[in-house]
């Protein structure tokens, strides 16, 4: 049985998000399947283990009109795409009157898709729950997890010499826009509180953006410096045996903070900017939001805001 999974939406974090909605899935039909997704969920870095998912197919649709899969020429070559594959079955994660058309004239016979025209007020978990729960009464209450061979995670171990006497944690220090990204010194306070308690080493995860690269080069020429090790130069499949072998994390809400979590690692989510279900959807995510907040979404504004005594306290629950 070939089964096509639909989940168009950017980032990595929702891709993420949506993997135990995939594994119902395929468990389901006793299959692994095939997801559609854009290039930058970055899926064919951190899913090349996932023994649910038989092949990823990238969405080329962005707001460049020549992308190769936008505007009505776009859609078909998509179904030109699609209909290699003989689809038995498409989950559409998403309403759009575009993707369902797609499905038909692809030669789809069995469309399961979210109700159409209903995009407003969508919850990123809750609608897919009672999606699989309406179509295929599945019950999904479940962590999304991120297959790493163990083999490469040992190697880590080796090559950066991790030593599990010491705290390794992981400091997600980037994010997709600058209202994410918490100020370099909140995290050097926290650096320094958990230095107290023990030998410690940083994984400094970040992007390549010049913002993201001075909050970097911040702490990297801090007088933690040797206990550093900045990750912006590697590829993020690179990074996932390093987060493994971490006690922690400590990240922006950023793609990280999907990615640690999704590893098994116990990662605290900082909450500038963004709602809060991106930051405690999985049990291992630990949130903390702005002081003075009650509830953070997007425009709070609340970077400068989050204590760094806060999440120390919270770490040190996670390390001791």
């Amino acid at each position: 049985m070939k089964i096509l999974a639909v989940q168009n939406r950017m980032g990595i974090g929702d891709t993420v998000l949506f993997l135990p909605f995939i594994k119902a899935i395929s468990e389901k039909f006793a299959s692994p399947i095939d997801i559609l997704v854009k290039e930058s969920s970055k899926a064919n870095q951190y899913l090349y283990d996932a023994s649910y998912i038989a092949n990823i197919i990238i969405l080329d649709r962005t707001k460049n009109p020549k992308s190769k899969h936008s505007g009505l020429f776009g859609s078909i070559r998509l179904i030109h795409d699609l209909k290699k594959h003989n689809f038995d079955k498409i989950f559409i994660f998403n309403s759009s009157l575009r993707y369902n058309i797609i499905a038909k004239l692809s030669g789809i016979k069995e469309i399961y898709q979210y109700p159409l025209f209903k995009k407003k007020r969508q919850h990123i978990i809750e609608t897919p729950k009672k999606f699989l729960k309406d179509k295929l009464n599945l019950n999904i209450d479940e962590d999304p997890k991120i297959e790493v061979n163990i083999e490469l995670v040992n190697n880590c171990k080796l090559k950066y010499n991790i030593d599990k006497n010491e705290y390794n944690i992981l400091l997600g220090i980037g994010g997709s826009g600058p209202t994410k990204r918490v100020p370099s010194k909140t995290f050097l306070e926290i650096m320094e509180k958990v230095s107290k308690l023990k030998k410690c080493r940083f994984f400094l995860a970040t992007g390549k953006k010049n913002e993201e690269q001075i909050i970097l080069n911040e702490i990297v020429n801090s007088k933690f410096k040797k206990n550093c090790i900045r990750l912006d130069h590697l590829s993020i499949r690179e990074t996932l045996p390093i987060i493994k072998n971490c006690n922690a994390a400590i990240c922006n809400d950023s793609s990280f903070s999907h990615l640690s979590a999704a590893l098994d690692v116990k990662t605290i989510t900082l909450m500038a900017d963004t709602p809060l279900i991106y930051g405690n959807y999985n049990s291992r995510m630990i949130p903390i939001i702005p002081d003075e907040i009650e509830n953070v979404t997007h425009g709070t504004l609340g970077k400068d805001k989050i204590s760094p005594d806060k999440i120390f306290n919270k770490l040190k629950k996670i390390l001791i």
